[in-house]
């Protein structure tokens, strides 16, 4: 059983930072693309950055600058670091994991069960 657990979220001020962590465990073979999704109230659920393993990085437009996603892969855990946070940061965050079991050739998606940040004075 693969599972990711999400870390790191809280309420921040405007213009603090917040750094996320999501942890994969389990029986994994190997992990692929893992990322960083947001879902803020009455909205859908959108990227906010993504990491290939060895490959680029992708930020959705309204984090770049801000955001930073980095991941260990000795350790199976992604990371998001927010900087210059603002209200309209808002959100759950959840991360998700292209993963390939210990058991099972065909690699498939899996999320955290997210966390909330809230930006507010």
């Amino acid at each position: 059983q693969v599972q990711l657990v999400e870390s790191g979220g809280g309420l921040v001020q405007p213009g603090g930072s917040l750094r996320l962590s999501c942890a994969a465990s389990g029986s994994i073979f190997s992990i692929n693309a893992m990322g960083w999704y947001r879902q803020a109230p009455g909205k859908e659920r959108e990227l906010v950055a993504a990491m290939p393993k060895g490959g680029k990085t992708n930020y959705a437009d309204s984090v770049k600058g801000r955001f930073s996603i980095s991941r260990d892969n000795a350790k199976n855990t992604v990371y998001l670091q927010m900087n210059s946070l603002k209200p309209e940061d808002t959100a759950v965050y959840y991360c998700n994991a292209d993963i390939r079991g210990a058991y099972n050739p065909t690699p498939r998606v899996y999320w955290g069960q997210g966390t909330q940040v809230t930006v507010s004075s």
